[in-house]
């Protein structure tokens, strides 16, 4: 496809919008930056920068900012929906309502998380909102903080989707020298690695709050993968994609690093906050919180055991004490590994 042929409007203005909005204009794409707040896209095209989630990275002018949604959509071959997983399915209500939407454009959805009521992937809620882009659904997912990818810091994500031609274009489209893009088949997989990795890294902060060690860390990274896999395969997930970046690729950096919000969460509640106290003091959403209520319902539902998962639910929405959560998890009948 010929880059004047190719019209990307990102959905969604957060720090992750935002980089990639840059990462496609700087590929000489036409593209378009959908703020919801009127307010906040005027200051955005006033300040030619988003310092509420992006400070420092300048925004070019030829990228089109704007609040019009209408506006955003008009001609557009991509839709990339860059909101957070919560506000998905609004989002796309209002998109296919707007009398400009392109019931041929490729939709892509880079959130990650489930839906707390319906427990749907972000592709389930895409595909029932829009009925009119049937197959054209996938997901842009992977271990991929905008701080780095932003300063152009090579990064390696995976697009996945039921069609490997349309995989391929898209994969052509975000692939450059910083960033390489994989295909996968196994949506399914892919979606659930990167929205379960998030409960399993509020853990993780929980244990650096506590000031617990590497030996702690190595241990929950490695047994909550196991968990991951478990549900994720008893939803039809491939084993192999939680092995790949959308596994433990997403796992390992949501766990470790200092820009991940999840791990964030849990290092405040391991030093003794409040999670309601913890949030109302945050810019960015942490997915994981609303994700691990709805890992614990799918659980519940699957009859598959998450432990880990368990026991963050507890110390987020019933107070539980976070070292006697970690003491009941060490405490538990003896098994095998695999």
């Amino acid at each position: 496809m010929q880059k004047r042929s190719v019209h990307l409007t990102v959905l969604g203005a957060g720090s992750w919008g935002t980089t990639l909005a840059l990462l496609l204009d700087g590929k000489g794409y036409r593209t378009v930056l959908w703020e919801y707040f009127p307010e906040l896209a005027a200051r955005l095209v006033a300040d030619r920068e988003n310092r509420r989630f992006l400070p420092g990275i300048a925004i070019p002018d030829s990228i089109a900012i704007t609040s019009n949604l209408d506006e955003a959509l008009a001609g557009a071959t991509h839709l990339i929906f860059a909101t957070p997983s919560h506000t998905i399915r609004n989002t796309a209500r209002l998109a296919s309502a707007s009398t400009s939407f392109n019931d041929a454009a490729a939709v892509i959805n880079v959130a990650k998380g489930l839906e707390e009521k319906t427990l749907c992937r972000m592709s389930e809620v895409l595909d029932q909102e829009l009925p009119q882009a049937p197959g054209m659904i996938v997901g842009l997912l992977g271990p991929s903080h905008a701080e780095e990818v932003s300063r152009m810091m090579p990064t390696s994500i995976v697009v996945a989707g039921t069609d490997q031609s349309v995989l391929e274009g898209i994969q052509h489209i975000f692939m450059t020298e910083n960033f390489r893009v994989y295909t996968n088949t196994d949506l399914v997989g892919v979606e659930l690695g990167v929205s379960l990795k998030n409960t399993i890294a509020i853990a993780a902060g929980i244990c650096d709050g506590l000031g617990f060690g590497d030996n702690t860390k190595a241990a929950l990274i490695t047994r909550g993968l196991a968990e991951m896999k478990r549900l994720s395969c008893k939803l039809g997930a491939r084993e192999e994609t939680l092995s790949g970046l959308a596994g433990v690729g997403d796992l390992i950096v949501t766990c470790m690093s200092r820009h991940s919000r999840n791990r964030f969460v849990g290092e405040q509640i391991g030093n003794g906050r409040k999670l309601k106290d913890v949030l109302a003091g945050m810019v960015m959403v942490a997915e994981g919180v609303k994700t691990t209520r709805a890992a614990v319902k799918l659980a519940s539902k699957t009859g598959v055991e998450l432990p880990i998962a368990e026991q963050v639910y507890k110390v987020l929405f019933y107070g539980k004490n976070p070292r006697k959560a970690i003491r009941d998890l060490m405490v538990r009948k003896a098994k095998k590994e695999m």
